[in-house]
C-alpha cells in the first residue's frame, strides 16, 4: 500500500526536481540491435525517447515510452517502444557466422523487418546517469523478398515453385535491452 502511494505521488510531480529534461541513451539488444537515442523527460515518470541505430545488416530507427513509477536510485519500469530496420544484405552476416565465405542465399540480399517490444526492466540510478537492464517480448513483422530465387536456383527437372506475392512473417520472440542514459546539465 505505502509502495502504491509514493508511486502515484511520484508520477504526479511536475517535473524532475534537480535533472534536466533532455539525455543522450545508448542500448543494445535483440531484435533492436545497437541504438543511440534522444531522451526527453516531460514528467519525472514519463521518459520519452528517440533514436537511430544498426544491427548489423542494415540503419534503422526506433522511439518508444518508458514509465518510471518510483523516484528512488533503483526502480522497476514498463517500456513500449517501436522500431524498424530497412532493407539490408544479411549475406555478409550469415558468412561470418557460418565461416563459410562463398555463403550467398537470395532471400538474405534484402533483409528488414518491424518490431514492437513490450518490456519490464530493473533501472539503476536517478538524477544525471540510468544505468538498465529491460526484458520482454517483441512482435516482429516483415517480408521474405526473393524467395522464389532461392527455391528455383537449385531446381532441375520440372518442378517449380512460385508465389503470387512475396510472404510475409510475424513472430512474437523475446527480447532484451541493455543500456544507459546521461541527462544533460540544466
Amino acid at each position: 500500500m505505502a509502495l502504491a502511494i509514493l508511486g502515484s505521488a511520484s508520477l504526479a510531480e511536475a517535473g524532475p526536481s534537480r535533472s534536466s529534461r533532455f539525455g543522450v541513451m545508448a542500448d543494445v539488444g535483440l531484435p533492436d540491435g545497437a541504438i543511440a537515442s534522444i531522451v526527453y523527460r516531460p514528467i519525472r515518470g514519463v521518459r520519452l525517447h528517440a533514436g537511430a541505430g544498426h544491427n548489423y545488416i542494415s540503419p534503422g530507427v526506433r522511439g518508444g515510452i518508458t514509465l518510471v513509477p518510483f523516484s528512488s536510485w533503483f526502480t522497476p519500469t514498463l517500456s513500449v517502444d517501436y522500431g524498424r530496420y530497412f532493407d539490408g544484405d544479411a549475406n555478409p552476416l550469415a558468412r561470418r557466422v557460418s565461416g563459410d565465405p562463398s555463403f550467398s542465399a537470395a532471400p538474405l540480399e534484402r533483409v528488414g523487418y518491424d518490431y514492437a517490444n513490450a518490456h519490464l526492466g530493473l533501472e539503476f540510478g536517478r538524477k544525471w546517469f540510468t544505468f538498465y537492464l529491460h526484458d520482454g517480448i517483441s512482435r516482429i513483422t516483415g517480408q521474405v523478398h526473393n524467395l522464389s530465387a532461392e527455391t528455383m536456383s537449385e531446381a532441375s527437372g520440372t518442378t517449380t515453385v512460385s508465389f503470387p506475392r512475396e510472404p510475409s512473417a510475424r513472430l512474437w520472440a523475446p527480447s532484451v535491452n541493455l543500456g544507459f542514459i546521461v541527462y544533460l546539465a540544466k
